[in-house]
């Protein structure tokens, strides 16, 4: 009987995690095979199956632990600030920074698909997106109702909470579409500043 170690195992993922990001960044997720990452990691391919079943479900851990390591950078910044102005600019600008340093690798993962494979990450983006913005709408409703309670924002029953969220939500990604795509990160904090202003100015009691 095999008697496996939980803290090594947790090593191994890792390990496995860190050169699967690499290798899907440098050659997109279609030409990255099972027997790439096992060479990566110096192991066996059948010593990938005990942690992984196939190269999308490593893709997957892979995209979870970028999506908790943009939460908790979102999170610690903003637990550093002690006003929901301060709270609410430090979530804008860790979303932007955070996805301006992840952009390389986002952007090389569709690299030498065909037509029905994007189409297939298409809908894998479009659920990844619902994650975030999942996350991202729980954070932004603490920052209100901190906001709320501390009397710096105005009274708000839940469907008007919920609708200043949605907003808020398509303002910074509309914004961080706009960045990315001019490829212009210069005006990132005078953007920042001013969405947090109009926004504050509007919220506030």
């Amino acid at each position: 009987m095999i008697v496996r170690n939980p803290a090594k195992d947790e090593v191994i993922q890792q390990q496995i995690l860190l050169a699967a990001k690499q290798l899907f960044q440098k050659y997109g997720l279609r030409k990255v095979t099972m027997d790439d990452v096992a060479k990566a990691i110096g192991k066996g391919r059948s010593s990938l199956y005990y942690y992984y079943k196939s190269k999308e479900e490593i893709f997957d851990a892979v995209v979870d632990a970028e999506i908790i390591d943009m939460q908790m950078s979102i999170s610690q910044a903003i637990d550093k600030e002690t006003t929901a102005e301060k709270k609410l600019y430090a979530f804008f600008m860790t979303k932007l920074t955070v996805a301006q340093s992840k952009r390389s690798f986002f952007s090389t993962i569709d690299e030498g698909m065909d037509a029905a494979e994007l189409s297939d990450y298409n809908k894998a983006k479009q659920a990844i997106r619902r994650r975030i913005m999942e996350k991202e709408t729980a954070v932004i409703s603490r920052i209100l109702k901190e906001g709320i309670e501390n009397q710096e924002l105005r009274s708000m029953d839940q469907t008007e909470q919920e609708s200043v969220q949605f907003v808020l939500l398509a303002a910074i990604h509309g914004l961080k579409r706009e960045i990315l795509m001019e490829n212009d990160f210069s005006r990132i904090d005078s953007s920042m500043q001013t969405l947090t202003t109009l926004i504050i100015q509007g919220l506030k009691k």
